[in-house]
C-alpha cells in the first residue's frame, strides 16, 4: 500500500479520496491546503496540514502527493500547485481506477485522474495533471495536453490534438482529426468541426423555455395519459 498526501479539502478532494483509497490501494495519510483555506484540522478523519509546513511533517522521499482541486482559471490553479509540490520534491502520482479498464497502449502523465466508466481507445496520450471525468470518451490516436479537464460525457474523436489548459463541459464534442489550441473553453453541448486556435470560447445557447408552464403542458400534451 502506497502512502499518499492529497492537496485539497473540497468536493474534488472527496471524490479523489474515494477512488484513491477504495479502488487504487493508496494509504491516505493526510490532506494539505494553503493555510488560509484550512477550515478544520481534520478531513475524513485525517489531519489537514498547512502546505507551508508539509515538508517538515512528511518527507518527500517517503510520501507521494496528488493535487485534487478543480478547474479554476482553466486549470492554472491546479497547475501552480502541481508545480509547487514537484519543486518540494514530492513524487506526483496519478489516480486511475482499475475499473476504467484502459488499453495497455495508452500513456498518461503525472497527477492525472481518470474516473470510471470512461471509454478511452488505444494509442491515446494524456499529458500531466489532466482530469478525465466519468463517461468521457477519447478516440484512438488522440493526444490531450497538460492541465486539461474533461467533464462527464465529453466526446473527443480520434486523431485529435488538444492543447494545454483546456476545459470541456458536459456533452461537448470534438470532431475527428482536429487540432485544438491552448486555454480553450468548450461549453455544454458545444460541437466543434473545425480547427480551433488558442484562447477560444465556444458556447452553445441554452434550450428555449416553452410558452406553457408545466401543469398546462401536461394537460395540453396529455403526457400523464401515456
Amino acid at each position: 500500500m502506497k502512502d499518499l498526501l492529497i492537496f485539497g479539502n473540497g468536493k474534488i478532494a472527496e471524490v479523489v479520496f474515494y477512488y484513491a483509497k477504495h479502488e487504487c490501494n493508496f494509504n491516505i495519510v493526510a490532506f494539505t491546503v494553503d493555510n488560509e483555506y484550512i477550515t478544520n484540522n481534520t478531513f475524513h478523519d485525517l489531519p489537514v496540514i498547512p502546505f507551508s509546513e508539509i515538508v517538515n511533517k512528511y518527507d518527500p522521499d517517503k510520501y507521494s502527493m496528488f493535487i485534487a482541486i478543480g478547474y479554476q482559471d482553466l486549470n492554472r490553479l491546479r497547475e501552480t500547485k502541481y508545480l509547487a509540490a514537484k519543486k518540494l520534491g514530492y513524487k506526483m502520482v496519478s489516480i486511475v481506477s482499475p475499473q476504467s479498464k484502459l488499453p495497455t497502449t495508452i500513456k498518461y502523465g503525472e497527477n492525472c485522474f481518470i474516473m470510471p466508466p470512461t471509454i478511452i481507445h488505444p494509442e491515446v496520450i494524456i499529458g500531466n495533471n489532466t482530469f478525465v471525468w466519468s463517461g468521457a470518451m477519447i478516440g484512438h490516436h488522440t493526444t490531450i495536453g497538460d492541465n486539461c479537464w474533461l467533464t462527464s460525457c465529453t466526446n473527443i474523436s480520434g486523431v485529435v490534438k488538444v492543447g494545454n489548459n483546456c476545459f470541456f463541459a458536459v456533452n461537448s464534442t470534438i470532431g475527428h482529426g482536429l487540432t485544438i489550441g491552448e486555454r480553450c473553453f468548450f461549453g455544454a453541448n458545444s460541437l466543434v468541426t473545425k480547427n480551433i486556435g488558442n484562447n477560444k470560447v465556444l458556447i452553445e445557447e441554452s434550450t428555449k423555455i416553452f410558452r406553457l408552464e408545466s401543469d398546462q403542458f401536461l394537460r395540453f400534451s396529455k403526457f400523464s395519459d401515456l
